[in-house]
């Protein structure tokens, strides 16, 4: 039975329509990969403009605190201070104390008044890194903090208010600690007012040249080789910006007494999500000296059993992707 040509063009359009649409949803998702960090830089202005708690996001060394102090410099309490707390270096038994102060007297040693970090932080900013780690009897004693916005220093009875904005970080998956019991549920809705996601380094390939230049310019006034660039840019750099500016540093040192930066990508322990580390390991309270990637003959031996699948070799030796493309790099060169 022969198909009219309105049906035949239907069924075209049709089909445009659906190409066009995967086309779109893969283009967005580029989109979202290459324009996070300029997500983060402009979520970070707008919320710089009010005073509502900012809960930022992200893997260890992806610059959270830089990302908290620019939003203070950025905002209308830009004069006022800027205190910065890690919760997870606390002393649960001082907790009290150290948010809310304490009068003299309070308990024994205590000599004079102390603020303690929320009044500190009056006209300002507290920034409270790592909020994951908090406990949660102290995580208790906060949340009534931020209700009343006043705290009650330890030895008096009055209280006195405050008037702050806040600011927390966490590489932690909140939502995965609330559900496990570890984190009141309370508490995160007070803090996930406002999210802010910093991407890791793996994942801003388009300003990656740039940042590692930039990094490069503050450690002296030359600028790194093309090749040096590219070979950082193959790197999985799991500990991000800050695991970049320490290799940086270190062969800012070293280049002059003729250390090449593929020696120190060698030497530098980055394997640590998949439990093994390619330099070092710590081990009963030392480091264990271990090989730094697995052998070329290991490394054929898996590639030839998975058909050359990368991703599968790598698994089965127990290494990233990165890891094993950087070695065959490196062997090849």
């Amino acid at each position: 039975m022969p198909v009219c040509k309105k049906t035949l063009g239907m069924c075209k359009n049709s089909n445009r329509k659906e190409n066009r649409k995967r086309v779109r949803a893969l283009l967005w998702r580029r989109m979202q990969t290459l324009n996070l960090m300029n997500d983060a830089k402009r979520l970070l202005k707008i919320a710089a403009k009010s005073n509502i708690p900012v809960l930022i996001c992200g893997e260890s060394g992806t610059g959270k605190e830089v990302a908290a102090r620019i939003l203070h410099a950025e905002s209308g309490r830009a004069t006022g201070p800027f205190i910065a707390v890690n919760c997870g270096a606390l002393n649960s038994g001082l907790m009290e104390s150290l948010f809310e102060g304490s009068r003299r007297g309070a308990f024994t040693g205590s000599t004079s008044d102390q603020l303690g970090f929320v009044r500190a932080a009056d006209k300002g900013t507290l920034f409270l890194d790592e909020i994951g780690e908090l406990p949660l009897e102290s995580q208790t004693r906060f949340l009534r903090i931020l209700q009343e916005r006043a705290v009650t220093p330890l030895g008096s009875q009055s209280t006195i208010p405050v008037d702050f904005r806040l600011v927390c970080a966490t590489h932690r998956n909140l939502e995965q600690a609330v559900r496990a019991g570890l984190f009141r549920e309370d508490l995160y809705f007070r803090l996930n007012v406002f999210p802010v996601r910093l991407p890791p380094l793996r994942h801003r390939q388009s300003e990656f040249a740039s940042l590692v230049q930039e990094l490069w310019h503050e450690l002296g006034n030359s600028s790194l080789e093309e090749n040096d660039v590219n070979e950082l840019a193959s790197f999985p750099w799991p500990g991000n910006v800050r695991q970049l500016k320490n290799v940086l540093c270190r062969y800012r040192l070293l280049e002059p007494y003729g250390t090449k930066l593929s020696m120190i990508l060698a030497e530098e322990t980055w394997n640590f999500k998949m439990g093994k580390v390619t330099s070092v390991c710590e081990q009963n309270g030392g480091y264990k000296i271990r090989s730094n990637a697995p052998c070329l003959d290991k490394i054929v031996t898996a590639l030839e059993a998975h058909q050359y699948n990368k991703t599968h070799a790598a698994q089965s030796l127990g290494i990233s992707r990165g890891c094993l493309c950087y070695q065959l790099r490196k062997r090849d060169s």
